[in-house]
């Protein structure tokens, strides 16, 4: 097996997107690009449904411009949603419990399906914001 270098195995990219709901899918679909680019396409039909998630929330919460985030390192892909509100998201519920429930899946959604998740306040472009981010390890 060839050696790598870490940091070439490193990677970072990200989308700004204007507040439209035709945004998710042009971050879904942008998503599943790099994945396959990286060769990491086992973690694509995972990696969308949460970036759905995040993205979604972002658009429809939220007003002002918004950043799909991925970023690659240590054998950890992290995706996050950027936006330009500074308040911490609402803390998922449990999946189970929000079965009948018309919202707020989208959270438990992202928790149940990740490693880890967790948000963190951040400035962008000038705005006061915060970055909702999770984590999926790639083996």
């Amino acid at each position: 097996m060839p050696e790598t270098d870490s940091a070439a195995d490193s990677w970072e990219y990200s989308l700004y997107i204007p507040q439209d709901l035709r945004a998710v899918t042009v971050c879904r679909r942008t998503l599943r690009l790099v994945l396959t680019l990286h060769h990491l396409t086992h973690l694509a039909d995972t990696a969308e449904l949460l970036a759905s998630e995040l993205v979604s929330n972002a658009v429809l919460h939220t007003k002002g411009p918004a950043c799909l985030r991925v970023r690659y390192r240590d054998g950890l892909l992290q995706i996050g949603a950027w936006d330009a509100d500074p308040e911490p998201p609402e803390p998922p519920g449990r999946l189970e419990e929000l079965t009948d429930a018309e919202s707020g899946r989208g959270f438990a959604l992202v928790r149940a399906c990740s490693d880890v998740w967790g948000w963190q306040p951040l400035s962008r472009l000038g705005h006061r914001g915060k970055l909702v981010w999770c984590e999926l390890g790639a083996a």
